[in-house]
């Protein structure tokens, strides 16, 4: 606040350095302050509106940490049972029915002085709002309260039911009533007045907070912030004084909750599009997730740039917004789609006119970054990388993979090209040729290869996913220099076979015929009748299907069947035995809850349509004729 956006001081204060704030405080200790002013501010907080599909992803993410894509499959599991109502709106409004159930469940618990004086109407604030579908409350007439659902509901679920009638039935209470008091105090120090502030706040009526508060304001509980009672003229002597250093910090990075705020405010997407379009942004490798907080990758910047550079209208946020608006106006009868179909595509500024006007793209500036003068920045097929130019000699630098487009500094750059490499390190020599076997880390990613001065293409071995340049050991090194690793012969066939890690991972060779393994250990444990009994399995796109399962879920309570996960062509996914739902990328396996597996099951009979239990119909493709 003390400064303007380009830095400079904007209003008049003293700034001391370190040294100056200590030498103040020693001074202050033992001093008595007086007070000069008191001053008591009565305020009111208003509750918050019913849930929207944002607001709830929000609130989900921030209370329960869920992300966007966990909570709407939530409570796409609460309104399929019937618990909640529709889940996609961006409507904050709430129909008779339901202010008066809220009403009702607020009196029952806290006295009908708890509850508003009438009912609170909410209205959409985002001008795109369609408001098709009153806001996300619990269902029916009369609300069940959620310890009336604990058998019925479990984890998330029942969870994610109590966030959404908690923020109902705060809605229609009374505001929070609360008292802030300021107090000023004063001495001298070096013939100079030293003023210090101190406030603190009570609640003098819960209302609605004594069912919801917001997830920033949850362990702030204002009672701890409370002044003792103080009087102008009052003395306090200083027992204790400590000088703190203060710098003003960034903007913090988004989070899925911030960003789905974000979205909304900038008019992009809908309340059936924001999990989308944060799940497609993180399984396309644009942005990691470190924590709650999603971090860019380079990627992400040589996209924009091509798409900048190319489609600067299509990628602007006001064309997006107005493309939200004209969508809405086509569904109102307002616009005719076919028009603006023709018009977006073979207009004058049409997207068939930009793409026939782009020429040539040239991938290596596309993919360059300027840092500094002899450095630069490229992004690659295997990840980002340092160029440096030496006496008009290239010489490539790897960028740790923790390390973020921001920390990229100039500085920074220059210290990883000038610090001695980690790798080519000796780790020991090759008992069958005598050779040093050193660790090397590559562009490809780290490897082993054999000092062999007289042969140019001496012999090498990647290292495991699990193995790090600097930890990797002497016996690891002989262990991979060893591969490919002899299991043994197929008795039917009599071929070897042999297990061997490669740039897709673990696998089986025998012959021309290779089968993916589901760990790097398995290389080097697996024995030939395990091996055989992979071999049996139907190959699929030149994977195998998973041996066993990976993980075990007991018994869906819907279909009385019980639940393992598994590794498949297309990833990890839960069965049942009769169908398959596959685990989201962002969702580990190893955190994966059992009600979570029932419930991605229970969405997929959804959409399937069909019961628990009940096999899927096989729909067969129809060919139209051409008349």
């Amino acid at each position: 606040k003390s400064f303007d956006s380009k830095g400079v001081l904007v209003q008049e204060a003293l700034v001391l350095t370190p040294q100056e704030a200590a030498g103040y405080a020693a001074k202050l200790k033992g001093q008595t302050l007086k007070v000069s002013a008191v001053e008591a501010k009565p305020s009111t907080r208003k509750p918050y509106a019913p849930f929207t599909t944002s607001t709830l992803q929000q609130e989900a993410s921030k209370k329960l940490g869920m992300s966007a894509k966990q909570a709407m499959d939530t409570a796409q599991m609460l309104y399929q049972d019937g618990h909640i109502t529709y889940m996609r709106t961006d409507s904050p409004s709430l129909s008779v029915q339901a202010s008066s159930a809220a009403i009702a469940a607020a009196k029952e618990l806290f006295g009908a002085e708890s509850v508003a004086s009438a009912p609170r109407m909410y209205g959409a604030k985002s001008k795109n709002a369609q408001e098709a579908h009153e806001a996300i409350r619990p269902s029916g007439e009369k609300f069940v309260h959620p310890d009336d659902l604990k058998k019925v509901l479990q984890g998330k679920s029942q969870l994610l039911y109590e966030l959404i009638w908690r923020r109902t039935v705060a809605s229609q209470m009374a505001d929070a009533k609360l008292s802030t008091t300021t107090a000023k105090l004063q001495t001298e120090v070096d013939s100079k007045v030293a003023e210090f502030s101190a406030s603190g706040t009570v609640v003098l009526f819960k209302g609605f907070m004594a069912v919801y508060q917001e997830a920033q304001e949850e362990g702030k509980e204002p009672e701890s912030a409370k002044l003792p009672a103080l009087e102008v003229g009052a003395t306090i002597k200083i027992d204790e004084i400590a000088s703190k250093d203060h710098s003003t910090s960034p903007p913090a990075r988004y989070t899925e909750a911030s960003l789905v705020k974000a979205l909304e405010e900038q008019g992009i997407g809908r309340p059936s599009t924001y999990a989308a379009i944060i799940s497609t942004i993180i399984t396309k490798g644009y942005v990691v997730k470190r924590g709650s907080a999603l971090v860019p990758e380079w990627i992400a910047f040589t996209v924009t740039r091509f798409l900048e550079d190319n489609f600067g209208d299509l990628v602007d946020y006001a064309f997006t917004a107005k493309m939200e608006s004209d969508l809405d106006r086509i569904a109102l009868g307002e616009l005719d789609r076919s028009g603006w179909l023709k018009n977006f595509y073979f207009g004058e500024t049409g997207l068939q006119s930009t793409v026939e006007g782009l020429g040539e793209s040239d991938p290596r500036s596309i993919n360059t970054f300027e840092i500094s003068e002899d450095i630069n920045l490229r992004t690659g097929k295997f990840g980002p990388y340092l160029e440096v130019m030496e006496n008009e000699e290239r010489r490539i630098v790897n960028i740790p993979a923790d390390l973020s487009p921001d920390e990229l500094t100039e500085t920074k750059a220059i210290e990883l090209v000038n610090a001695p490499p980690a790798s080519d390190r000796v780790l020991g020599q090759e008992p069958e040729s005598g050779l040093d076997i050193i660790v090397k880390d590559g562009r490809y990613g780290p490897y082993l290869t054999l000092v062999d001065e007289g042969n140019p293409k001496p012999r090498t071995a990647s290292l495991f996913k699990t193995m790090a340049v600097d930890t990797v050991t002497y016996e690891d090194a002989l262990k991979l220099m060893s591969l490919p690793r002899v299991i043994g012969v197929d008795p039917e066939t009599e071929t070897e076979i042999t297990a061997q890690n490669g740039k897709f991972g673990p696998y089986l060779k025998r012959g021309t015929d290779s089968r993916s393994l589901d760990t790097e250990e398995q290389i080097f444990s697996l024995d030939l009748a395990s091996a055989l009994e992979i071999y049996k399995q139907p190959k699929y796109g030149g994977r195998r299907t998973a041996a066993t399962p990976l993980r075990e879920f007991g018994e869906d309570p819907a279909s009385k069947l019980n639940v393992v996960a598994k590794t498949g062509q297309f990833g990890t996914y839960v069965s049942d035995g009769i169908v398959n739902a596959t685990v989201p990328a962002d969702e580990p396996l190893d955190e994966l809850a059992n009600d979570r597996a029932f419930e991605l099951l229970a969405i997929r009979r959804e959409k399937l349509g069909v019961e628990p239990g009940e096999t899927p119909k096989t729909q067969k493709k129809t060919t139209r004729k051409k008349r």
